[in-house]
């Protein structure tokens, strides 16, 4: 099993050379917001909202370097304001409504989704078009809905949702790196 699991884990990989460019374009797109004193917003679910909590701890945290803390809010973790928007309005209403209370022009949104058809991610997203919100977002399998939505989509063309979310975490780690590098070197151009 360790061996399929393995050699699985790194076909998968073998496509991220192919969306580096993307990939870096993404993270320089986080790393100007931050700079410009924006907030960047994470939304998923399930494994995706475990790595919209990683993202957000990296950043506000700290990846490798000791640093100022930066904002980044991952927002599946407030189970008193998701369970009061399930509730009074849908479930797929959670993410874009707190967008609505707690972002501004200028901020970020990222989405992430294996499937890119999670309906609250897709409300997340076009809220975050209304409000003049950049989104990117994180994808798996053919992108679903959420692939052409968003301002920039990555999308990791595999079937398997672990291997894509292993793909999304390493991702993340490229651009928590990416920020601190450009932030604690000095000027964002």
């Amino acid at each position: 099993m360790f061996d399929r699991l393995y050699n699985d884990h790194l076909s998968c990989f073998q496509c991220l050379p192919r969306i580096k460019n993307a990939i870096v374009a993404a993270g320089e797109a986080f790393t100007r917001a931050i700079d410009n004193g924006n907030r960047i917003f994470i939304c998923g679910n399930g494994g995706s909202a475990a790595d919209a909590q990683h993202f957000s701890a990296e950043i506000v945290g700290r990846f490798n370097k000791e640093r100022r803390a930066w904002p980044a809010i991952a927002l599946s973790t407030n189970s008193s304001i998701l369970t009061a928007v399930a509730n009074d309005y849908s479930y797929d209403d959670i993410f874009a409504r707190q967008l609505e209370g707690l972002a501004s022009e200028g901020d970020m949104l990222l989405g992430i989704s294996t499937s890119g058809n999670s309906a609250n991610v897709i409300k997340a997203v076009a809220r975050a078009r209304e409000m003049k919100i950049a989104s990117i977002t994180l994808l798996g399998k053919s992108g679903g809905k959420l692939n052409d939505f968003s301002d920039q989509s990555i999308l990791i063309p595999y079937e398997n949702t672990a291997r894509i979310q292993e793909a999304h975490i390493f991702i993340l780690h490229v651009w928590a790196e990416m920020i601190e590098t450009a932030l604690t070197s000095g000027p964002v151009s």
